[in-house]
């Protein structure tokens, strides 16, 4: 198979189905789309957006979290999972932001993923749905699948998958292909019952494991 063709294809087919795309988590500021993504760890999305309401009418911005409480934010974030974790990461993450980078959320990958609970995944989320950066690919578990599904990878790790991605796709396109097939991969290219029968790749879809879902490191 041409990995470059099938990429073709597939972001044509992905943008004929979200011609549209936005971001899956709900955030007024970069530092919000930082947290929300940082909860969404191990997290549906869903329980993030019910969570984060409260979360940043009481804290909105680095400024205020750097404040905050421990116990007071592990409350708030309880019911993400790794409550304790998340928690932690959010304060030591928002002081570093204020006392390193004077406020504001840092614009560079590189400097992103020195924050407490920032990994590559996380800082390319926040570089293109804050900033619209493409500096990376954000890989999750729908990514992660999907790419492996059409064969647009053989890693499971996910720094590989991403470098793989990075060089089949137009750099213009990095942050809408992780929106849009993270979005596939909820309506149709799901992890264990893929609605093969509605899905408008499966003519050019190898099925690779489509009977599994798979695990990325």
């Amino acid at each position: 198979m041409d990995k470059h063709a099938q990429a073709e294809r597939v972001l044509n087919i992905l943008r004929q189905r979200y011609p549209n795309p936005r971001p899956h988590l709900n955030a007024a500021s970069p530092w919000q789309l930082l947290a929300a993504t940082m909860l969404s760890a191990q997290c549906t999305d869903a329980r993030v957006n019910a969570v984060s309401p409260a979360l940043f009418a009481r804290w909105p911005g680095p400024e205020e979290t750097a404040w905050a409480e421990l116990d007071e934010l592990e409350e708030a974030v309880r019911s993400t999972g790794f409550f304790r974790m998340k928690a932690r990461s959010l304060l030591h993450a928002a002081r570093r932001i204020m006392d390193v980078y004077g406020g504001h959320v840092p614009r560079s990958l590189a400097e992103l993923v020195t924050l407490p609970g920032v990994a590559r995944k996380t800082a390319n989320v926040v570089l293109w749905g804050a900033f619209g950066i493409n500096e990376g690919l954000a890989v999750d578990t729908h990514v992660a699948r999907i790419s492996y599904r059409l064969g647009l990878t053989d890693a499971q790790d996910a720094d590989k998958i991403e470098q793989d991605l990075l060089a089949l796709f137009p750099r213009a396109e990095w942050g809408n292909v992780n929106h849009r097939m993270v979005s596939f991969g909820r309506d149709v290219c799901q992890a264990r019952a893929p609605r093969c029968a509605q899905c408008e790749l499966l003519a050019a879809c190898p099925r690779r494991d489509v009977d599994k879902s798979r695990k990325i490191r």
